[in-house]
């Protein structure tokens, strides 16, 4: 959901609670590897967009005029070829049934009223039935929950896990749970409306005074629907999703969506039982044995029914939207019961306040929390000239504790696509990035479809606006469309140059999978080379991971436009870690296998000479 970062006043205040104090701890160089598994890597597909093979790209356009994807154009050919990328877990944005412009009255489902859609296609972060799919998404919406029942069995076959969204904060604001399992009521169906707030309320509302639509909202660019008569009937009105609590909400205002009471009082105090202190400590069985026997708000317990249905379902983990507007004591609850389900779950949170990712990683027991204010926006400013690579060893010692937990992505459905000229402005600019996003922590990666083809997200969608691929529209994606070649997913009408950024992506994400390193241990070395390496330019970034059993040297060049030529110096106390002798060592590039360097040993520190081209890295490893 593209949404502010600053995030309203008030409900959002009252889930926060006072930080963990960030240690001062070294960089990570003694910490103990891990050992137990590999990197992981997600493949974040637009599920509606990416087996959409029509080029049309009318703004604001039909299925018809537009096209759709669908569950069934991921074949076993596809699945297959996103699995040799290198990855390991694909993450379908936009499964559950969401509200959406279009008819589907024949197969039980009501039509929704554009006046509360953002686009035609809808808002993912929209959900109207939990308990079902995306009827766009099926060759035949009656069968809809099969067509994904079955897209999940080719998945699993395919050797891949999968990952959907979950919304807790916030549903559409037509929400109509028509395939609910027995005994589960739905949202605000058992709601108290003549008050603001009571506990086991599932929203909050604006008593005795109807909803009105926010002004300049112009639904389908002014195209006439039956639907659109300037009002939607919700009385009494209820806060919208980004915790705003007027009946009439601001244009900017999650408008389409409703925000989900979990027993915070509108002046912040917390209706339900707070974790103990030292529950940071505790394990997921711990946290589940807590919950018992507690008396909870009803969201809670809707919500846990959802993830525990789509767990039974073969789902292997969720991203969770917006989490930090939920409390941590809800995640503790859900998050928890899930792990007892399935105890390898991927969980995966939307959170952008780095004081609070602690809490959310040992409270709310999440595995891992997007890096985005931290690496993600110092990548970003990088490339775009505004900051320096060192302050990037920083930002690794700030989150050493944690490092693990934090996902690293450059693009998303989100953000500004990464070959965009809001961002890098080109794929081979974006390369260096990629390869510090992913090896410089032993976080899981993530790459949104299209990016390892420079998908530019060029077009005007409609209410999705270019530098972005619109979530709201739709549209088909060029360059992703290039390499699905009309269902083939062979790369058939890539160009040269975008068959070989497919390649580096490849090569990059297949070796971080399989390398012991990368969940090892870090060092920077950056900073001996920037006080005592002659050449050694501002745009060069440098720094060394190792295992028991491999010893990697990392060095990129941010720089689009100068070559760099220096000799890179490996400080003593990395030789003496890795137990190199004076002498010589090879170096083999293991990106492409084809460049050697060596490395000279003297007196106990290493020497290299590297000649790195604009853009260009390399990840050398110690023979």
């Amino acid at each position: 959901m593209i949404k502010a970062r600053v995030l309203v006043a008030g409900i959002t205040a009252m889930v926060l609670v006072t930080a963990c104090k960030t240690k001062d701890i070294k960089l990570n160089t003694d910490k103990k590897e891990v050992v137990s598994e590999n990197k992981v890597v997600v493949y974040q597909v637009f599920t509606r967009l990416f087996g959409n093979k029509n080029t049309t790209n009318k703004p604001w356009g039909t299925i018809e005029e537009n096209g759709v994807g669908k569950f069934n154009d991921f074949t076993d050919k596809a699945l297959h070829e996103i699995k040799d990328l290198g990855v390991t877990y694909i993450w379908y944005t936009g499964v559950p049934h969401h509200a959406l412009v279009r008819d589907y009255t024949a197969y039980g489902i009501s039509n929704d009223d554009p006046e509360v859609i953002k686009g035609r296609a809808g808002s993912p972060y929209a959900v109207k039935d939990y308990y079902n799919v995306n009827p766009d998404l099926a060759v035949n919406p009656a069968n809809r929950l099969q067509e994904f029942e079955a897209l999940i069995a080719r998945t699993h076959k395919a050797g891949l896990k999968v990952i959907i969204d979950i919304v807790p904060n916030h549903i559409a604001r037509k929400y109509e749970g028509k395939n609910n399992p027995e005994g589960v009521n739905d949202f605000g169906a058992n709601d108290d409306v003549t008050v603001v707030y009571k506990r086991d309320n599932n929203f909050y509302y604006i008593p005795n005074t109807p909803f009105q639509i926010p002004d300049n909202v112009v639904p389908l660019n002014g195209e006439r629907n039956l639907l659109v008569d300037g009002k939607f009937n919700e009385n009494p009105a209820k806060w919208t999703g980004n915790g705003a609590s007027k009946a009439k909400p601001d244009q900017n205002d999650w408008y389409e969506t409703v925000k989900v009471n979990y027993g915070i009082r509108p002046d912040g105090a917390k209706d339900f039982p707070e974790l103990p202190a030292g529950f940071d400590k505790k394990s997921f069985q711990e946290h589940y044995d807590f919950w018992k026997d507690k008396d909870v708000p009803d969201s809670w317990k809707k919500f846990k029914s959802i993830a525990l249905y789509w767990i039974s379902k073969g789902v292997d983990g969720f991203r969770y939207d917006m989490a930090e507007m939920v409390p941590y004591e809800f995640w503790s609850y859900m998050n928890s019961a899930v792990k007892t389900k399935n105890p390898n779950a991927f969980l995966l949170a939307e959170v952008y306040n780095p004081n609070e990712y602690r809490n959310y990683i040992h409270l709310g027991k999440m595995d891992y929390l997007y890096d985005k204010v931290e690496t993600y926006d110092k990548l970003k400013d990088i490339i775009k000239g505004k900051s320096s690579p060192d302050e990037l060893s920083g930002i690794q010692r700030n989150m050493s504790d944690i490092e693990h937990n934090m996902l690293h992505f450059l693009d998303n459905h989100d953000e500004q696509r990464l070959a965009n000229s809001e961002f890098a402005g080109t794929p081979e600019k974006g390369k260096p990035l990629m390869v510090v996003s992913t090896t410089i922590s032993t976080s899981p990666t993530m790459v949104y479809f299209g990016q390892e083809v420079g998908e530019a997200g060029n077009e005007d969608a409609g209410f999705g606006k270019p530098s972005r691929t619109s979530i709201f529209d739709y549209i088909g994606v060029p360059n992703h469309q290039r390499w699905m070649n009309n269902g083939k997913f062979d790369g058939g009408q890539l160009t040269q140059s975008e068959k070989n950024l497919r390649d580096f992506y490849k090569r990059l994400l297949n070796f971080s999978i399989k390398s012991p390193a990368l969940m090892g241990r870090f060092q920077e070395i950056q900073t001996v080379n920037r006080k005592e390496t002659a050449g050694y330019d501002t745009d060069v970034y440098s720094y060394v991971r190792w295992s028991d059993n491999q010893k990697l040297i990392i060095a990129v060049n941010f720089s689009a436009n100068k070559t760099s030529v220096f000799e890179l110096k490996i400080p003593a106390d990395v030789i003496s870690k890795w137990n190199l002798k004076d002498g010589m060592y090879m170096l083999t590039d293991q990106l492409y296998l084809k460049d050697k360097i060596k490395l000279k040993v003297v007196k106990g520190e290493g020497y290299a000479k590297v000649k790195i081209a604009p853009s260009e890295s390399f990840i050398y490893e110690v023979k």
